[in-house]
């Protein structure tokens, strides 16, 4: 099946760049979320960063509108008919997700590509909620999606040759780089990079340096761009918590038990940049 039109579910910030990348690269893309605002802050997120390509000359004005006119919104998962892959973003929830993939195993036609942006959970459990196990991948992009090249391509048990390549055709298209890894809890950017991210804050927690001084460390010393407590707090402090949750019901070892401080700050509703309080303050 010639894959010309993509739904994107979530018009988040990692749906809203999905859908920005896929509709820069000639697909037309529905944006779908649970309500009319929230899909209109997501595409007026995406004219607003195509907007900034303009103003730096990467982009014409024409170019901008091309694109745009190439999205479309949905409130209604039936709209989901009309696509030949699917790539879910919602929250990182497994019964949410599965939910989303129960209606559209049943809405969508033989042969649409069901795909995940989930950072950490099973594929082969996703799968299993759907009739066609075989065609159910994760495609787990870098935020922010526009700018990082890496794409995680994860196959569930059942995932078969067909799917994994016709994704890892679509993300070359798309200008990404595929990696295939498999269907492990966090799969490899999470399972090395939130146990880290869980680290520094333990040794804030601990006591032992300001949340300056570690993440000044990681930048100076081990040449990160972003030290890690800015990181979480701009992957999300809620986000975190759930992949390190993860990861511990997963693997069942305590190396990734997640920091008490952590999901203080969580429970405290200091989610990170989204909220403008985590590690740091954000106006």
């Amino acid at each position: 099946m010639a894959i010309e039109k993509i739904m994107v579910i979530g018009a988040g910030q990692m749906g809203t760049g999905i859908a920005q990348v896929c509709a820069q690269a000639g697909y037309l893309c529905v944006i779908h979320d649970i309500t009319v605002e929230q899909v209109e802050r997501g595409i007026s997120s995406i004219e607003k960063n195509l907007l900034r390509q303009v103003s730096k000359g990467k982009l014409s004005e024409q170019e901008k509108a091309t694109i745009v006119n190439r999205i479309s919104a949905s409130t209604n998962l039936e709209d989901s008919v009309e696509c030949q892959l699917i790539i879910e973003a919602a929250v990182e929830n497994m019964e949410v997700k599965k939910s989303i993939f129960r209606q559209l195993s049943e809405l969508t036609k033989e042969g649409t590509i069901l795909a995940t942006n989930t950072s950490s959970l099973p594929i082969t459990e996703l799968a299993s909620v759907t009739s066609c196990p075989e065609k159910v991948i994760g495609m787990h992009f870098m935020n922010p999606v526009p700018v990082m090249r890496l794409v995680e391509i994860i196959r569930g048990l059942a995932t078969s040759v067909e799917t994994y390549e016709a994704i890892k055709e679509i993300t070359l298209k798309l200008g990404k780089v595929p990696v295939e890894v498999n269907d492990f809890p966090g799969f490899i950017s999470n399972r090395i990079l939130m146990p880290m991210i869980n680290e520094a804050i333990f040794a804030l927690y601990e006591g032992v340096a300001t949340k300056e001084a570690i993440d000044e460390i990681m930048k100076l010393g081990m040449n990160h761009p972003m030290g890690p407590l800015t990181l979480a707090d701009f992957i999300g402090l809620d986000t975190c918590l759930y992949i390190m949750e993860t990861l511990h019901d997963g693997f069942g070892d305590d190396k990734y038990r997640p920091c008490p401080l952590l999901r203080k700050y969580v429970n405290a509703g200091w989610l990170g940049k989204k909220t403008g309080k985590g590690f740091y303050l954000y106006e």
